[in-house]
């Protein structure tokens, strides 16, 4: 069996026989020799390997290793003289399994725009770019189980499928198994008794409320899974299908959430440096200058802590002007949360106690009937990556407020007992994964960090 390349790489030369198995990433002829670097997607770096054409051994189809053909090579694995690499293959059998004719393969040149790669999302990861993002992608996966885990929290699968509309919004796809051609009405209104769910339901945008459930039952839990929003921006910021990270815990309150929240952060983060170090020199040089070192300096960090009041007021008092206008009340907008984290605390903050207005009908009330026990954690070149808040544990102050968003008190029943039997205060936070992922390697779209984005009018792969 052959090993993977990520492993050859480490193992000492003594002209052992090994096998590689990957695709052609270049090819380059001499006289008597030809050189290939292979690649299989499980390190940044690619092996080199050596045909001399005099040697014994079988290089039949040799033409056909072309940029993009996959092949299986024997050899002997030998001390390399070159800078960049420690050793390298000296072919004694090279197979072509199968071809990419140099004619259509579309991945020919060194560099293409990543508009370009969107449009063949099925060839795009055997680009560096996008194999560097993947391998990022899936330690970050890794790390945030195993932060969890080693805290003791238990991994729950929330319903994909919600009649509950977390949030608010109302942008959410519809779940139906009713004839689009002819749905059926009553009272001029669509009849969902008829439906498969015998009501309206819909894609979740976030596993948080049913995670509350098992949160008072097991104590301290978290989601990580596919969450959706039909929301009509056409912009690099927005995906319509992302995964959330979602832990929920008992018996804390919102000064045990912003301690969990920094300490995941930077456990995350640290787990990234200290797992893809080649992938984050690329993204360092070639994608945003100086990433990874912006991200070992949060990772350094003792996070900061300010009043939502207090950041409205060092942002009216700042010595600028901004495109969004600030005040008492105003959603703070990125450039104003780059402008605290940036210039103002020089690193990560995390923003307390937002009006009750323009946050969620969950979040647990202040006493002073203005405030909710909500928390933002702000960090430098993006602002917000994690938003949280201590959850209303009484029952008669959560149902006002789902009146006051306009919202059915029906549809939250269960909601709502959950404060009826046994209530303890709770609280938790939710961490956009594409988002963390953007902020990481510095790409600039965030189609460009999920395998397969799902944006206004598209959904091709």
């Amino acid at each position: 069996m052959a090993s993977r390349i990520r492993n050859i790489l480490t193992m000492e030369p003594t002209e052992q026989t090994v096998t590689v198995e990957g695709w052609v990433k270049t090819k380059r002829d001499s006289k008597n020799l030809t050189f290939l670097e292979i690649t299989d997607g499980s390190s940044f770096r690619g092996i080199q390997v050596i045909v001399d054409h005099d040697a014994e051994g079988t290089f039949d189809h040799l033409d056909a290793a072309t940029t993009g053909s996959s092949v299986r090579i024997k050899g002997k694995l030998v001390a390399s003289p070159g800078k960049n690499q420690s050793v390298e293959v000296q072919a004694t059998q090279v197979d072509i399994i199968g071809e990419a004719p140099a004619d259509s393969y579309p991945l020919q040149k060194k560099r293409h725009s990543f508009e370009f790669l969107r449009e063949i999302a099925h060839l795009r990861p055997r680009t560096n770019t996008f194999g560097a993002v993947t391998r990022v992608r899936n330690a970050l996966s890794f790390a945030i189980h195993r932060f969890f885990q080693e805290q003791g929290f238990m991994y729950i699968h929330t319903p994909i499928i919600s009649a509950s509309d977390c949030e608010g919004a109302g942008e959410m796809f519809q779940v139906t198994t009713l004839p689009m051609e002819k749905l059926p009405t009553q009272d001029g209104a669509v009849d969902y008794s008829r439906d498969f769910f015998g009501k309206q339901a819909s894609l979740t945008v976030s596993g948080q409320l049913e995670a509350e459930i098992y949160a008072l039952a097991m104590r301290d839990v978290y989601t990580f899974g596919p969450t959706f929003r039909a929301e009509n921006s056409n912009t690099s910021r927005h995906l319509a299908e992302f995964w959330m990270i979602e832990p929920e815990m008992a018996f804390c309150t919102l000064e045990g959430d912003m301690e969990l929240a920094e300490e995941f952060i930077k456990y995350i983060l640290k787990y990234v440096l200290d797992h893809c170090p080649e992938d984050m020199d690329f993204f360092s040089k070639w994608i945003e200058k100086g990433v990874k070192e912006s991200i070992q300096q949060v990772v350094d960090s003792k996070f900061q802590h300010v009043t939502y009041s207090k950041a409205v007021e060092l942002l009216e008092k700042a010595d600028r002007s901004f495109e969004y206008p600030i005040g008492w009340g105003e959603d703070l907008q990125s450039e104003h949360e780059r402008y605290l984290t940036e210039e103002v605390f020089k690193g990560p903050v995390i923003v307390t106690d937002y009006p009750k207005e323009i946050k969620a009908f969950y979040m647990k009330l202040n006493e002073d009937n203005k405030t909710v026990r909500a928390m933002d954690v702000l960090v430098p070149r993006l602002g917000e990556i994690i938003g949280g808040s201590e959850r209303e544990d009484h029952y008669d102050t959560l149902l006002k407020r789902i009146e006051e968003m306009n919202l059915n008190p029906e549809d939250y029943w269960w909601y709502l007992d959950l404060r009826r039997y046994g209530s303890v205060p709770h609280s938790g936070f939710g961490l956009g994964f594409e988002r963390l992922v953007q902020y990481v390697t510095g790409m600039h779209n965030i189609r460009d960090v999920i395998p397969f984005p799902r944006t206004v009018k598209n959904a091709e792969f």
